[in-house]
């Protein structure tokens, strides 16, 4: 499935688009998010990554990252047109709780999250399920599925979230658009059955 912008130059939207929804792509350090958006982005992302300095070795703990050198230090945008008339606003949010404000301000008129979720660091979605569920936001949980590891099955991964049984769980690899683009529409779906 190839993504086109509706506009020839890419850059602006058509006329046509009506509607825009507000996406929030979140999860914890180092879970994928940017990548997400700049796989799925039909426009140059915006990113804020700064390369990570020994002054935050004790604050981001690098342990499964492998070779982690940057960090975003305040969003990540980038934007999808669906259709003539629907386009969504993608925001990605700092994984640190440092940047719980950042959370709150972006939050505001969001539609829905996916909270994307590393399966080897299963404990560290935790605070970021705890924030979406307090700001009130639906989400669906996409498994960023690394080529390593063991793999867990989807009902141990519920478990161990404690996710409610309607709540949506699809694996994805933010790298590949294919897979990343079931993710994006198995939250729309999740957001238009709520909406019925």
């Amino acid at each position: 499935m190839a993504f086109r912008p509706v506009s020839d130059s890419g850059v602006y939207l058509s006329e046509s688009v009506q509607t825009a929804a507000k996406i929030l792509v979140v999860g914890h350090f180092a879970v994928g998010k940017t990548t997400f958006i700049g796989t799925m982005s039909e426009i140059p992302p915006l990113r804020t990554e700064e390369v990570m300095t020994r002054a935050g070795e004790d604050i981001d703990d690098l342990k499964g990252t492998r070779g982690k050198t940057t960090t975003t230090v305040a969003m990540d945008f980038g934007r999808l047109t669906l259709s003539e008339n629907l386009v969504l606003y993608l925001f990605g949010t700092p994984g640190q709780q440092r940047f719980v404000q950042v959370w709150e301000d972006m939050s505001r008129g969001a539609l829905g999250a996916l909270v994307l979720v590393d399966p080897e660091r299963l404990e560290e979605s935790f605070p970021v399920m705890d924030l979406v569920e307090q700001y009130g936001i639906p989400y669906t949980i996409a498994v960023n599925r690394f080529d390593i590891g063991t793999h867990h099955e989807d009902t141990e991964i519920r478990e161990a979230l404690d996710l409610l049984p309607e709540t949506p769980l699809v694996s994805c690899d933010a790298r590949d658009q294919r897979s990343s683009a079931n993710a994006l529409i198995v939250l729309v779906r999740y957001l238009q059955s709520r909406l019925s």
